[in-house]
């Protein structure tokens, strides 16, 4: 039997995936949107060689990783029948990570986090009524809380239907979490939610830019519009993904939901700048509060742009809101488990910052190795 990971070949999940193979010699399968065999390994390739020199890489995908080529959104997942009978007969968990990260396309994120996280809950449906689903785990986002400002939100009372969204990717992330409630009520469930997830703080490499350019323009900046002594709550991806794997491979976790989050040790952005300040030897930033209306403003202007600058004030845009709520998550119940907090950012937010400066804001992957064959044979369907 295996574990059907969804979104194995984006940042978050491919730290889930590399977690299965290396802590708990699990078998996977995994949906890759692919037009054939070769294009699916490929991709899965580009996402797990942060984690695997080549030739572990296809050693776990001989030994123990099969690839179904399917589309999240597609009914039954876009499988032939009969390979959609063979993952629901070979799943014995689920752990759903794929989703939208699109914040300003409401069509995107109903489309995968909402019609998607559908799919993938009718497949579970079928696994429990099949031979019974040992946990289904979802990796959902603090952002469900909501319009916040300047709390601590604990994991029960961060959903208030009453409450505004601040875009279509929280409000999707909260449905979802809703149907897979009320829709597998007679399956172990467990809700992750990450908050600003942003490095890995064992090491520089990243393969996931957006917030760290948008971090990279504020630190640039002479005078920032924001509050000195608000917390940003910050967690590595590394933390991240080791408490969703322990956690969903645990047989009976305290919890059903876990705030992955730095919670009431998240920093002030005046400790994370004058940290950055230290380390490259420069002039620490001055803050104005007062001019975070017109420094919006700005940010609207500059974001059409079709050059570097105008990404990252896209970008700033989009994550604005989220940095200027002075708002925390609660992390006890993980902290607890897990027996650890996660590494605080200012710990390793400066090499972060020079590897994706140093490369341009872009991984230097790797090619297919020339004369490594298209594609393995895996053998026996994963059970």
């Amino acid at each position: 039997m295996a574990i059907f990971l969804t979104g194995a070949t984006g940042y978050i999940g491919s730290y889930l995936a590399a977690g299965f193979l290396e802590q708990h010699g699990e078998r996977l399968n995994v949906l890759v949107r692919a037009g054939d065999e070769g294009e699916a390994e490929r991709r899965l390739w580009q996402a797990l060689q942060l984690h695997f020199d080549f030739p572990a890489f296809r050693e776990h995908l001989a030994a123990r990783v099969r690839i179904f080529r399917g589309d999240l959104t597609a009914p039954a997942l876009g499988l032939p029948a009969d390979e959609y009978r063979e993952l629901v007969a070979s799943t014995d968990s689920v752990l759903h990570c794929a989703a939208s990260l699109n914040r300003k396309s409401e069509k995107s994120c109903l489309n995968v986090n909402l019609r998607g996280t559908l799919e993938v809950v009718q497949l579970a449906r079928r696994a429990q009524e099949s031979h019974g689903l040992r946990r289904f785990s979802q990796v959902s986002t603090v952002a469900v809380a909501g319009h916040r400002s300047n709390e601590v939100v604990a994991e029960d009372e961060a959903i208030d239907w009453e409450r505004s969204d601040y875009d279509p990717y929280a409000r999707t992330k909260k449905f979802g979490e809703h149907m897979v409630r009320e829709l597998l009520p007679d399956v172990p469930r467990t809700v992750f939610r990450p908050s600003i997830v942003l490095g890995d703080s064992r090491r520089p490499e990243t393969t996931q830019f957006d917030m760290v350019r948008a971090f990279v323009f504020l630190a640039d900046l002479a005078m920032l519009p924001l509050r000195p002594d608000d917390r940003v709550d910050i967690v590595p991806v590394d933390y991240v993904a080791d408490a969703v794997v322990t956690l969903h491979q645990k047989p009976h976790p305290e919890h059903e939901i876990y705030h992955l989050s730095s919670g009431t040790r998240s920093e002030t952005y005046r400790q994370l700048t004058d940290t950055l300040a230290n380390a490259r030897g420069g002039m620490k930033p001055l803050y104005w509060p007062g001019l975070a209306g017109p420094f919006h403003s700005v940010v609207a202007r500059l974001a059409p742009r079709r050059d570097g600058v105008g990404h990252a004030a896209a970008l700033l845009k989009v994550f604005l809101p989220y940095l200027e709520w002075n708002t925390v998550f609660d992390n006890r119940r993980v902290v607890a488990e897990m027996g650890r907090a996660p590494a605080p950012f200012s710990t390793y937010c400066f090499p972060l910052l020079r590897f994706a400066r140093e490369n341009r804001f872009r991984y230097p992957y790797r090619d297919w190795p020339d004369g490594a064959p298209s594609h393995v044979s895996i053998g026996e369907p994963a059970r």
